[in-house]
């Protein structure tokens, strides 16, 4: 039991299964309290991982909430690291200010620590409040309407010979999950999928679809074998000088250029459509540099992933660095004070480590700066440009970026 300010008292505990109901309800009316689809509440049901989950009560109302999903994340040179996910974060408006976001964030990181995982991560529905909780937005997405009466493509060798044809979403799912599967190592960012993830992807609620058709799928076919897929929705819209319908992309993943470029030249030319609605894609994603015109594709980027180093050490060792790397961090982290201090990092494309020392310092920063930069997405250097980040020996910051560099952008594939 803790009591706040005005001698309160509310009871942080894990989340029980017969608790559920009241827990999502809570999570549910600080979203807005717009009802989900039985199908939607049965998923998350199905997905909530009670002993990772907390709840704060007050008396017998919920009135916090806070999970943690057990995910593994590709990280720069392709190893698999476990994480954890922080979701379902919420505080009732009737108890704000209150430090119950503190005491969920404060019992949260202590647990992932103790549950071996080197960082935590997020996706903010507001991203001012978890900086001071040590998250650094580490990687960004990419939306785009895409004017496709405007806008060709220039397709590469090889599409012609990749079939597109039409399927059912939930009945082609496996096939989808193992392209998606053989990408994960490839970029940093991207998670692997734990079973009943793969849900989610299929997941179709009228409410969701804004007056689009249900989910459509397509999949890119070479020589037998599926190379490719995409999930899309149209919206038909009717004006007076003609049909002027929407195509709204949900998921898409290919294995090689070709088979990326003859979906994408598929969506470009379906019927009675003039834009293409892309959300939530990779900065990088290739078709970009397919377009004819790339104003008339309205590119914005959208902050996306949000790491948060819990073990210092641990983290920047399961990475690899594209240059050599040798380096003294002097980091701050008051929240978790068992990283503060500093760290020698030594390492390359083969490996590295990262031990406490008393050498003197090359770079000094906080551990949020160092969640952005950790997955190769935000250069240190630029960090050091806004003065998030102190060079204290010169050339350290050039060695250091340089090294934390990826090869391929970072991407989160989907929310969580």
């Amino acid at each position: 039991m803790a009591s706040d300010a005005n001698g309160l008292s509310t009871d942080l505990r894990v989340l029980r299964q017969d608790d559920w109901d009241k827990w999502y309800n809570t999570l549910s009316r600080g979203f807005g309290g717009v009802p989900e689809a039985a199908e939607e509440r049965e998923l998350w049901n199905s997905l909530t991982e009670f002993d990772r989950s907390l709840g704060v009560w007050d008396g017998d109302e919920c009135v916090g909430t806070a999970g943690a999903f057990s995910f593994r994340l590709t990280v720069p040179g392709g190893a698999s690291l476990p994480v954890a996910g922080v979701t379902m974060v919420s505080v009732a408006a009737t108890h704000r200010r209150r430090g119950i976001l503190t005491s969920m964030m404060r019992r949260q990181l202590d647990d992932v620590r103790t549950w071996g995982e080197p960082l935590a991560v997020l996706t903010a529905s507001e991203p001012a409040i978890y900086g001071r909780f040590g998250y650094g937005n580490a990687t960004f997405s990419l939306h785009a309407e895409i004017d496709t009466s405007r806008v060709r493509l220039s397709v590469p060798d090889g599409t012609d010979d990749v079939r597109v044809r039409y399927a059912a979403p939930a009945e082609v799912l496996d096939v989808c999950e193992a392209v998606y599967a053989r990408l994960v190592p490839a970029r940093p960012g991207m998670l692997e999928r734990r079973p009943g993830w793969e849900r989610l992807g299929v997941l179709d609620p009228e409410s969701e679809r804004d007056g689009a058709s249900p989910l459509q799928c397509v999949l890119a076919e070479r020589d037998g074998e599926t190379v490719g897929y995409a999930r899309y929705r149209v919206k038909p819209v009717w004006e007076s000088p003609g049909p002027n319908g929407r195509v709204v992309l949900e998921d898409a993943a290919a294995l090689d250029p070709a088979a990326d470029a003859a979906l994408w030249r598929f969506l470009f030319g379906i019927d009675l459509t003039s834009t293409i609605v892309v959300r939530g894609r990779p900065v990088d994603d290739a078709w970009q540099y397919l377009a004819s015109d790339v104003r008339r594709c309205n590119l914005r980027l959208r902050d996306s992933l949000y790491v948060r180093p819990v073990e210092v050490g641990a983290a920047l060792e399961a990475r690899t660095y594209q240059a050599p790397v040798d380096v003294v961090f002097e980091v701050e982290d008051a929240f978790c004070p068992w990283n503060a201090g500093r760290w020698r990092l030594s390492g390359d494309a083969k490996g590295a480590s990262c031990e406490r020392t008393a050498d003197a310092t090359d770079l000094a920063l906080s551990v949020r700066e160092l969640g952005a930069a950790y997955l190769g997405g935000v250069s240190l250097a630029s960090l050091g440009a806004a003065g998030r980040v102190r060079e204290v020996r010169r050339g350290a910051l050039a060695e250091a970026s340089l090294g934390f560099g990826a090869g391929a952008v970072p991407w989160l594939p989907h929310g969580f």
